[in-house]
């Protein structure tokens, strides 16, 4: 039994996690080479990749979304503790339908029904979290107290007035009806300053974490790859 079960993890007398690391490192130097120049090997890579991701999307959709939600409401209501088929389901199923529609030119106008719909339904949905997690928290963060005393420190009170002008100046920036001349010139230049400091901050974060996936990447290829190529082949421990 336990030689059986030994078996059905290995495979050309090595193990399948063997086999999994050296597929790994293989494809991140075949993605990793075009950093030389764009060759055939990235390109087999990156298609795979995109294939591979693609479908297990399509499986995870199907497995977490369209039977628990679709299919068992409707042909296997006891097992979502329903008393009776939820065929209020057929309308989504239907303006789901309606989009294949796109695919015949006689009838390609009626796909423009479910897209409509599920615009105005996020749109719906969307705008009053925006306006919330967006706007009314930036609105917040201009109101807070200018003056040091009592529980406000001095510097609270100046980064609340560092939020105040950054806000206003970004504005006056983006203030077209009057030529920005004089008072709003000044607020003009003055926000762009912020807002290159925000783009400059934005773009940061962005560069570190392609680095952070650059450092995994890395330590895989030391740490895991290299030791397995060792004999006799084996996954490192620890």
């Amino acid at each position: 039994m336990e030689q059986a079960h030994a078996a059905a993890h290995a495979f050309l007398g090595l193990p399948v996690e063997l086999w999994g690391t050296w597929l790994a490192g293989l494809l991140t130097l075949a993605v990793y080479s075009f950093l030389y120049a764009d060759n055939p090997v990235y390109k087999a890579a990156e298609h795979l990749f995109v294939g591979v991701s693609a479908a297990y999307g399509v499986v995870i959709l199907f497995y977490e979304s369209v039977k628990p939600d679709i299919i068992q409401p409707l042909f296997q209501p006891d097992l979502v503790d329903l008393a009776s088929p939820k065929y209020i389901l057929l309308v989504p199923i239907a303006l789901g339908l309606l989009l294949l529609t796109r695919y015949i030119p006689r009838i390609s106008y009626l796909a423009r029904w479910p897209i409509a719909f599920t615009m105005g339904a996020y749109s719906g949905m969307g705008i009053p979290l925006a306006v919330q997690g967006n706007i009314l928290v930036q609105m917040h963060g201009t109101m807070k107290p200018l003056w040091p005393g009592g529980e406000v420190t001095p510097l609270a009170a100046f980064n609340s007035a560092l939020i105040l002008i950054g806000v206003v100046c970004t504005l006056g920036y983006f203030y077209f009806s009057l030529e920005h001349k004089g008072l709003l010139g000044g607020m003009s230049r003055v926000g762009i300053w912020f807002l290159m400091v925000a783009f400059g901050a934005g773009f940061g974060n962005t560069v570190m974490a392609r680095i952070s996936l650059l450092i995994g990447r890395i330590q895989f290829l030391l740490y895991d790859l290299l030791p397995s190529l060792k004999p006799p082949f084996g996954l490192p421990h620890g």
